[in-house]
């Protein structure tokens, strides 16, 4: 068993029915999954950046990403049917328990001018942020690297609210401000 998913099971259950009393153990808020995407605009021009990006999201996320493509073509963005405009990758069970303990513990701290990151989530109960660049993650290889590439994260949870959510990620070690 993961370490987070421990101390989830333990820790984080118990604080959240010691605050209140009215929930069952079933109705505490969970991780459902996490998903890390990233959108490759310079793909279309050069194959070998979507090859080098496959790989870099691989070895990030520890499964092969899929590739996203256009449901319809757009000519002011010179976009056609069918192109792969991103990669995207769904982590579940223990996974993305194992990623989310990497991220906390690792990635931030390595993020230059890093201070937390904001407490407003998306109004569902997850939580998106965005990566600027993805030489952070200590599993790249600097010298492959050809340029920056940013990506987004998504934590779903079954939170009804923000501000349980916070919660959820707060007590698994996310770092707020």
């Amino acid at each position: 068993m993961s370490r987070l998913k421990k101390k989830y099971k333990e820790e984080i259950v118990k604080t959240f029915l010691k605050d209140n009393a009215k929930l069952n153990p079933n109705e505490v808020p969970v991780l459902k999954k996490i998903v890390i995407s990233m959108g490759l605009r310079e793909s279309e021009r050069d194959k070998t950046t979507l090859q080098l990006h496959t790989k870099e999201l691989a070895m990030i996320s520890g499964q092969k990403p899929i590739r996203t493509k256009a449901k319809k073509a757009i000519s002011n963005f010179k976009l056609r049917e069918g192109q792969v405009i991103g990669l995207k990758v769904t982590l579940r069970k223990k996974k993305m328990y194992d990623f989310l303990d990497r991220f906390c513990n690792i990635v931030c701290p390595r993020i230059r001018d890093f201070r937390g990151f904001s407490i407003k989530a998306d109004g569902r109960g997850s939580y998106n942020l965005g990566i600027d660049d993805q030489q952070v993650f200590p599993e790249i290889n600097l010298d492959e690297v050809k340029g920056q590439q940013g990506m987004n994260i998504v934590f779903v949870t079954t939170a009804e609210t923000d501000a349980d959510c916070i919660k959820l990620l707060r007590l698994m070690g996310f770092p707020f401000k």
